[in-house]
């Protein structure tokens, strides 16, 4: 890797920042984000004291970022709150599933799918309606004309220090990362530019406006998807404002090697496999990959004298990931979502093992839910001891 790479992805703007910032990371996967939530419930039992002074987030990790970004009270209260509030949610909680809504936007995709583009067709805006995430949003966090006000109060308390979510410009194609902070200087890269924001609702909710199935969302005059789909180092906003320890929490269960296995089945595969492995590629793998290319940078840096850093800056990183795979428990609780929408998934082919894993994206079922934020909170606590070490250092 060029030294041009390392400083155009993995250096704060800032330059130096102040020794111990923590940062926590939060990346995408839609439903799965019960369990960032149930991992920030086992740490915050355990270490009641802690506090996150750099949050960013991307997809659905920008909902769980921004509810704790804009909480008036302590950590734990925050992680506390966030698992009842994924406790409680249905599939209506987040976009409407019910028949005449999924008539609706399934008859304009096949009406522009028919006309060959004609503009006389109505737009296509996704396949579900997102009006319920939207207003749910409003419900958690104190909104002023859109505005998170949470943010700025925690700012001027000093117990945030700088909070940042990032999507998609899909008019210039570049990655954007909106910025609230005490002390924020702006980056510009072909593909990766910071700016400063006061964070709305809307922010939130195009950071996290999944790609065709929830509509994008208009921010000024640039339509704005999910941050997930082109963000090469989900790591590189937290470094830019200067954290010099990490905490990222992936829902995606930890790469293993293991011995290849024979095909389940050799048939076509369905939408939904080929969706599992999209969505995978967008939300989870570049996880692992921006992890391992920091610890390459650090690994190189204990390999040099000081003075020969320049720029460049040891991090310490630490990542919480699934203990088990999420997708294939998604098929004990998928007869329970609602009936139309089991249907339209069903018609993609998730009933097949190799297609749960796109399901699981989608399984706002509160079991299901209740049984990955367990599965985070143990998983907090098995690793308690390594992590004690990045969050409470001495």
């Amino acid at each position: 890797m060029s030294d041009a790479r390392l400083r155009s992805d993995h250096l704060t703007a800032a330059g130096p920042s102040a020794s111990g910032d923590l940062a926590l990371v939060l990346t995408g996967g839609t439903a799965r984000g019960a369990y960032q939530a149930g991992v920030l419930r086992g740490l915050a039992r355990q270490l009641p004291e802690l506090r996150f002074p750099i949050i960013t987030g991307v997809s659905a990790g920008a909902i769980n970022a921004s509810f704790l970004a804009t909480h008036p009270g302590t950590f734990r209260e925050a992680a506390e709150d966030l698992c009842e509030i994924w406790l409680s949610l249905q599939v209506e909680d987040i976009f409407r599933v019910d028949t005449i809504s999924l008539a609706r936007h399934f008859t304009r995709w096949a009406a522009r799918l028919a006309s060959g583009g004609m503009s006389l067709t109505p737009d296509v805006r996704g396949m579900v309606d997102t009006r319920p995430l939207h207003t749910l949003i409003q419900r958690w966090c104190v909104v002023v004309d859109d505005e998170l006000l949470g943010i700025q109060r925690n700012l001027e308390r000093g117990t945030l220090k700088a909070f940042a979510l990032t999507a998609l410009n899909y008019s210039t194609e570049q990655t954007v990362t909106w910025v609230q902070a005490r002390d924020f200087h702006p980056w510009n890269q072909p593909r990766h530019r910071g700016v400063s924001a006061r964070i709305t609702v809307e922010h939130v909710m195009a950071s996290s406006a999944l790609p065709l199935f929830f509509p994008a969302i208009r921010i000024g005059t640039d339509w704005n998807g999910d941050g997930g789909i082109r963000l090469s180092t989900p790591l590189a906003p937290a470094l830019r404002l200067g954290a010099t320890r990490i905490l990222a929490i992936s829902p995606h269960r930890e790469p293993v090697l293991e011995p290849v296995k024979e095909p389940r089945n050799t048939g076509y595969p369905p939408p939904a496999r080929i969706l599992s492995h999209l969505m995978g590629a967008i939300f989870l793998d570049v996880v692992d990959e921006d992890v391992r290319r920091l610890e390459g940078i650090n690994f190189l840096l204990a390999k040099m004298p000081r003075e020969a850093w320049g720029e460049l800056r040891n991090v310490d990183i630490r990542t919480v990931r699934p203990s088990q795979p999420l997708g294939p428990l998604a098929a004990a609780y998928e007869p329970r979502l609602p009936a139309g929408f089991r249907y339209l998934t069903r018609s993609l082919g998730t009933r097949e093992a190799d297609g749960l894993g796109s399901l699981s994206f989608l399984m706002f079922q509160p079991d299901y839910l209740q049984c990955i934020l367990e599965i985070g909170e143990a998983d907090a606590e098995a690793h308690l001891d390594d992590l004690r070490s990045l969050l409470a250092p001495g």
